[in-house]
């Protein structure tokens, strides 16, 4: 939001400098962004009438003109720009005047004739860029008189950076209420008196989706002037926010939209085909917009229609068929209210942010559309003439917006803040805001003016009594420094303890963006339901990632052209994949590359293997507790290596998966060796076993081994699994300690030795129960995976 300190005092009186307002709005919560003085700095210069206009006899471009300043004298000045003439009042810089703070004004010779000083442009005055002529003042411009003092430019623009719940102050109106409450000053508010209607030409306003366009008001003026120009003191308003002058028409729904926060639109009545309608688009259908970018509508875009088709995109922008221009006579005034999230949502899908979307989608005042079409109709009529016909108001009542009042208590407030406020100074500061009090028990219940729809709870009445008090006027108070313990849950694994036991085993922890480059996905093959971003904040970074793998290789690739040559990292936090609707999923992911130990003497350098990166996942899923049943099953997936990956099932569930990284992916990314990762479900990690105390039996363990011929294709968690069933809470232990196949190996079996570990807590187990438990065992195994006792 962009305004000019001038602009903002008529509103309300302030006797402080721009800078001082602007150290006061950020302090009450409205920060300034910048602070501009609104044209350069020149003196010197009066308001001039050229009295005649003649060609240069030496020069074909340049004319001879004869100017009076105002002080009897006529003075001759040889000038260049093409709409100079005769009766034509001008910004003249007299001999001695300075432009731009250093350029002096002085006599000089031109192509053989004398000048007398300097007709200047806007751009020589810094007023803007236009020089494609001499800036032209009205024609009741006082002879003589200080050009600055009579534009008033000793002036400064502010520009604002609003949160997006102050919607209210993104015009004048809402902006100085604002201001006068801060400042203790004296609000003036705009008188909009409504204008009689001279015909009575009206059109038919049918509002299909009233759930998204609840209000919509419209008039006809008919018999405008099309060459009709915008008053210098309208165009210098807007030049000052930050807005060109384009129109009569646009100039004044602009000026409005300044003044009153309401954005407005016009159409040329003669373009229209019948009423109008606001409905959902309808697929197929099509417009260009004002910008020349033709769009395609479908049934979540709002638009503004009549018989024929879309004129313009409701909130946003309008279309260039029904648009205003240079032939314009007859229009119809267009001023709404639109739910908020519909315009957001669109606005953003389509890549379009207007003046008028910044507003709606933040939310306008529900109850200043007619107010807005007064104002706008007077000063076309004052402006540009014609006749106006009588507002037309479309309305769906029970979709609008209702205040509600909210319950304020002085306790509450002094408690929040820490301060010892009086009743009398937070009702004084509620009232200067413009809202509405009664006494209740302790406090107040109050109503929000309806530009002002961020407040509903009572908090956001203690933050306006805050700022507007002074932040800095508010004690300060030391925190208690008391503390409150969490409950632990024993039925999770707490996150720090997975991120300790990783640091414990050489990880390091990385945070990497949400978003990523979806050509990296696609070369991973992690694409499917991506989420693709509408601004993203870079190309590299256009989707939501679907996988936490994607920024750990990048981070790796980052640490290798660093001389990194041993890298683990880990990171938790969330994927996103857009299915039926958004899932957020929260992941562990970790990746190890180089060798297996650091540099050391007691032991030979190797690379990491399959098999490290399996304990270091074991070594999580220990944290769940003894009893967790878990297993790794084979898995195919494109990005890991066929013969070197697995799934990770927990409690039956696939859970995750480890491997090494597909070879021909990581050379791509220049990776040299090989990269070993896995990626675990988080929640499901984090799900643990009640801890329960458990008998030492004092009897002695019997350790016996098993050496198995079994099918290639059989997992040792099959075994594991029959074993633990059949064992019973005999089995205290099973280890695998020798595992081949090939020489001496039946084809299509591998040979697998175990230890089974087994104890009795009231006990000593006999050779007897050992043995028969053994055979049943082995018979368990020969008939159920076909594994049989080697000889």
């Amino acid at each position: 939001m962009r305004f000019s300190v001038e602009w903002l005092k008529k509103w309300v009186k302030v006797d402080i400098d721009a800078r001082q307002l602007a150290e006061e709005l950020t302090a009450a919560g409205l920060e300034v962004d910048s602070v501009k003085p609104v044209a350069a700095p020149f003196s010197g210069v009066v308001i001039g009438e050229i009295l005649s206009c003649d060609p240069h006899p030496d020069a074909d471009k340049l004319k001879l003109c004869q100017v009076d300043a105002g002080d009897g004298e006529t003075l001759q000045v040889v000038c260049g720009a093409p709409n100079a003439r005769a009766g034509m009042k001008i910004p003249f810089a007299k001999i001695g005047a300075t432009l731009g703070g250093e350029f002096k004004i002085k006599k000089a010779k031109l192509r053989g004739a004398e000048s007398f000083g300097m007709a200047c442009s806007a751009r020589e005055l810094g007023l803007s860029d236009d020089h494609s002529g001499l800036l032209e003042l009205p024609a009741d411009a006082p002879l003589g008189a200080d050009f600055r003092e009579y534009l008033r430019l000793d002036d400064y623009s502010i520009n604002l950076e609003l949160t997006p719940n102050r919607g209210d102050c993104l015009g004048i109106r809402g902006l100085a209420r604002d201001v006068a409450a801060i400042c203790g000053s004296e609000y003036t508010p705009l008188e909009v008196k409504p204008v009689t209607p001279t015909i009575d030409d009206r059109i038919d306003i049918e509002l299909v989706d009233a759930e998204d366009c609840p209000l919509y008001v419209g008039r006809i003026i008919r018999g405008i002037d099309p060459a009709a120009r915008s008053p210098l003191w309208m165009r210098e308003a807007l030049r000052r926010s930050g807005i060109r002058s384009i129109s009569v028409v646009v100039d004044a729904t602009n000026y409005v939209l300044m003044e009153l926060g309401q954005p407005l639109h016009a159409f040329d009545l003669d373009m229209l085909d019948g009423g109008i309608t606001v409905r959902r688009g309808k697929p197929g259908e099509t417009l260009v917009l004002l910008d020349e970018r033709e769009v395609e509508l479908d049934e979540k875009l709002l638009a503004i229609c009549d018989v024929s088709g879309p004129l313009a995109l409701a909130g946003i922008m309008g279309g260039l068929a029904s648009g205003v221009s240079e032939a314009t006579r007859n229009i119809l005034l267009e001023s709404a209210w639109f739910k908020p999230p519909t315009i957001s949502e669109r606005a953003r899908a389509l890549g379009l942010h207007t003046d008028a979307s910044h507003r709606f989608e933040r939310g306008v005042d529900p109850r200043g559309q007619v107010e807005a079409m007064e104002r706008i109709t007077a000063l076309l009529l004052e402006i540009a003439g014609g006749e106006a016909g009588p507002v037309i108001v479309a309305e769906a009542p029970e979709q609008l917006p209702d205040r509600k009042p909210v319950r304020l208590r002085l306790a509450r407030l002094n408690h929040v803040l820490g301060s010892d406020l009086k009743a009398e100074e937070v009702d004084r500061i509620l009232n200067s805001l413009g809202m509405s009090t009664s006494e209740a028990d302790g406090g107040w219940e109050v109503l929000a003016p309806s530009r002002r729809f961020d407040i509903e709870i009572e908090e956001d009445l203690i933050e306006e009594v805050a700022r507007i008090h002074g932040y800095n006027c508010l004690p300060a108070t030391l925190p208690s420094g008391e503390l409150h313990l969490r409950t632990i849950s024993e039925q999770r694994v707490a996150l720090t303890q997975i991120q300790e036991a990783l640091c414990a085993g050489g990880y390091q922890e990385a945070i990497n963006y949400s978003f990523v480059d979806r050509g990296l996905l696609q070369d991973l093959h992690m694409d499917q339901d991506v989420l693709p971003l509408a601004n993203p904040i870079s190309s590299d970074m256009d989707v939501m990632r679907t996988s936490l793998l994607p920024g750990l290789l990048k981070s790796l690739q980052r640490n290798l052209r660093r001389q990194q040559d041993r890298v683990r990292l880990f990171e938790t936090g969330v994927v996103f994949r857009q299915r039926t609707d958004l899932q957020e999923l929260n992941q562990l992911c970790a990746i190890a590359y180089g060798s297996a130990l650091p540099e050391q003497w007691g032991a030979k350098q190797r690379d990491t293997d399959f098999y490290d990166m399996k304990k270091d996942v074991e070594r999580l899923l220990e944290l769940q507790g003894l009893r967790v049943e878990y297993e790794f099953n084979q898995l195919e997936k494109p990005w890991l290596h066929p013969g070197q990956s697995a799934g990770i099932k927990m409690g039956g569930e696939f859970s995750g998966w480890l491997g090494m990284i597909h070879p021909s992916m990581t050379r791509e990314m220049g990776i040299k060796k090989n990269v070993f990762a896995f990626e675990m479900n988080l929640t499901k990690l984090s799900k643990r076993e009640i801890p329960y105390a458990k008998n030492i039996s004092q009897y002695p363990s019997v350790r016996r081994d098993l050496a198995l011929l079994v099918p290639e294709h059989t997992n040792y968690s099959e075994i594991k699994t029959l074993v633990i069933e059949m064992a019973g809470d005999l089995l205290v232990n099973l280890v695998v300690f020798d595992q081949f196949s090939g020489q001496n190996v039946e084809k299509g079996y591998k040979s697998l030795a175990i230890g089974l570990i087994l104890q009795d807590v009231s006990c000593t187990l006999t050779d007897e129960v050992v043995d028969s438990l053994i055979q049943d065992i082995v018979k368990g195994l020969e008939s159920r995976l076909d594994a049989q006792l080697r000889g």
